[in-house]
């Protein structure tokens, strides 16, 4: 994945150095074999990468009529012709944008990066839950007892600290796709980072390793209390897992009766949270307790048991995992705000949930897998005799009539999108990413040519799909869209509905969709793709005080932007899957992790949108798959697409 749900926010815009870790008997992710450290080599290639480029704006109007094509009407992509052919004329408004963009992209290292966190993010005014902020649903634990649960918890933490040494220290190896460097300034804005809420627009606060002050201590949640709990020494040394084991215990025994939910106030909308924050940071108790949060390097959820509502356990975590489970469960026990929360619950569901504004998936991808890895291969030696850590701090509230009120509210509204939010976990186990590979074909545009096929046999027409690419080779690059709807995705799907279409005439089809998907993919990544070139257009636009053009009124740019599929892929080395919330009312949330012999599929919607249905949905895509591997098992492989 690269990151998915920033869509969020445009779309509704557009329709409206520490010392070397010392862990007692424990061992460091190097010393295990996973990660060979090599101080400062985390930003060897930042210098050298490209800025984002802003593409010719006759050939995004061209792919943009392209991927409109398939969604409209003769009539109507007619109208939308006249409209980019007025656009895009010489000397007319679209030139003129395309020259005062390439004038800022001059002034910038990115020409589009702050334009996206603030539009796509900070701006976004909805709750961040379920619609902003993603949850990641890890293997089921064995624990089960209150001692199981602290154990894990302090390997977690152990593992954590581990993966941040490495950012602390820039070992971290650099990423790559395609063989090609990426930016890794993402890793600074994952730990120890919070988003702060504003009565119009939030912002995002950041500690990196590199400044003084740096900090040492994480946030445990326990029946909605929050204490302030120091995971390092004064001189940045890590504690031992017996030391946490401690400190997790103290936490326990001193929260054992309910406290007012005052998290729930980070589900609000953020207006409201923003005024009540506004004023509550008057009072100094407040305000220490919010900077304890904001500043801690991560928040850890100590669940309580919970009933499960779902016959399937990873939905019933994943319900966790995107919002708590709701006012009854656990939905106080979180702080919405900050970049990452874990949770571990004594039932053995484990996961997180993280604010999306700093970065996308794969640097929470690679701390998750890293943390895994460590959790389940540290020592389990819990016996060590040590000195003492400073006892945790339980953080107060100081909590007025209106605050009172706002968290009530907020009872209500979570429990009101709990209801509505449909989640459909699908483990698909026919097969894997092993067969597309078989077939020479990508597993990525496999499954997004599934997906189109899928929507196509519910609805009889394709729609506006959302698939992440990652600008990530650019400097400080975030995201594109890959528009996965296609004129040849259409096409494969009409004939895979039409009973007198030849089984070698439909693989012909979805093999050509799949170059089709192949080749925007690339175009998306290299600084290509058309929707962030759009936004900008639209964006200098506004900023020069300018009415926005015709264009960006058209029926086909609305309906394009309204992405009724928001996909994203999550490659983990680990079988877990990430979920979020669909971007539109009517439209679905579809995230996959492609296993080796199995493919993990998270699927929402909304219960108040009668044209959706997420159980349905991950149905026949389950047939989709099976129809498409029937196909193409019929027909011999060609060259690899």
């Amino acid at each position: 994945m690269s990151g998915m749900l920033g869509i969020t926010g445009v779309t509704r815009m557009m329709m409206q150095m520490p010392k070397v870790v010392k862990m007692g008997l424990s061992k460091t992710a190097a010393s295990l074999g996973r990660v060979k450290p090599q101080h400062g080599r985390m930003f060897l290639h930042q210098k050298s990468l490209a800025r984002l480029p802003i593409p010719p704006l006759q050939q995004t109007l061209y792919r943009y009529l392209l991927s409109v094509e398939p969604l409209l009407s003769k009539e109507d992509f007619e109208t939308t012709k006249k409209v980019v052919e007025d656009f895009g004329k010489p000397n007319g408004v679209g030139q003129r944008l395309q020259m005062a963009l390439v004038k800022r992209a001059k002034k910038l290292d990115n020409w589009l990066s702050q334009w996206w966190l603030s539009v796509a993010y900070l701006e976004f005014r909805s709750p961040v839950v379920v619609n902003v902020s993603p949850g990641i649903v890890c293997p089921r634990e064995n624990i089960n007892s209150e001692s199981d649960q602290l154990k894990f918890a302090s390997k977690f933490i152990s593992g954590v600290l581990d993966f941040k040494h490495l950012i602390d220290t820039n070992s971290l190896p650099v990423d790559q796709m395609g063989g090609q460097p990426l930016c890794m300034d993402q890793y600074y804005k994952v730990l120890a980072a919070c988003r702060i809420p504003g009565p119009r627009k939030d912002d995002l606060v950041f500690y990196p390793p590199n400044k003084p002050d740096a900090p040492k201590h994480i946030i445990v949640a326990h029946k909605n209390h929050f204490y302030s709990v120091d995971v390092m020494d004064k001189e940045g040394v890590p504690l031992t897992l017996s030391q946490l084991y401690s400190q997790l215990k103290f936490v326990l025994e001193a929260s054992t009766q309910p406290e007012i939910p005052v998290g729930l106030l980070t589900t609000a909308h953020r207006n409201t949270w923003g005024k009540v924050y506004k004023r509550l940071n008057k009072d100094p108790t407040n305000a220490k307790s919010f900077d304890d949060i904001k500043r801690a390097i991560f928040l850890l959820c100590l669940d309580s048991s919970s009933s499960q509502t779902e016959q399937n356990f990873s939905a019933h975590v994943a319900r966790q995992a995107l919002y708590g489970g709701g006012s009854g469960s656990n939905s106080g026990n979180r702080w919405y705000d900050k970049t990452i929360q874990f949770f571990v619950s004594p039932n053995g569901g484990t996961g997180l949930t993280y604010e999306h504004s700093g970065a996308e998936g794969p640097p929470i991808i690679s701390l998750v897998d890293h943390t895994l890895a460590y959790a389940h291969s540290i020592a389990d030696d819990f016996s060590a005799m040590t000195v003492d850590a400073p006892a945790p701090k339980k953080l107060n509230f100081n909590l007025d009539l209106d605050a009172l009120d706002t968290i009530e509210e907020a009872k209500q509204e979570i429990d009101s999108l709990a209801g509505d939010l449909q989640l459909t976990i699908l483990p698909f186990k026919h097969y894997g990413k092993d067969f597309p590979k078989s077939q020479k074909l990508s597993p990525d545009a496999f499954i997004q040519i599934a997906i189109q096929l899928t929507y196509y046999k519910i609805y009889g027409r394709s729609a506006a799909t959302y698939e992440s690419a990652s600008l990530r080779k650019y400097q400080y690059g975030r995201t594109d869209t890959i528009r996965s709807a296609s004129i040849a995705s259409n096409a494969f799907c009409k004939a895979m509905e039409e009973s007198g279409t030849k089984p070698s005439e439909k693989a012909m089809l979805f093999r050509k969709a799949i170059l089709s998907h192949k080749e925007y993919t690339n175009l998306a990544i290299n600084g290509d793709g058309i929707d962030r070139h759009l936004l900008g257009l639209k964006l200098i636009a506004i900023e020069q005080g300018e009415n926005v053009p015709d264009l960006f009124m058209d029926t086909a740019y609305t309906q394009s932007s309204h992405f009724n599929v928001s996909t994203s892929q999550v490659p983990a080395k680990h079988d877990l899957v990430m979920c979020f919330g669909p971007v539109v009312p009517d439209g679905y949330g579809i995230c996959y992790n492609p296993r080796q012999n199995h493919l993990n599929f998270a699927v929402s919607a909304f219960n108040t949108s009668p044209e959706t249905d997420s159980d349905v949905f991950a149905k026949r895509l389950t047939e989709s798959l099976l129809e498409i591997r029937d196909v193409l098992e019929s027909a011999p492989p060609t060259a690899k697409l």
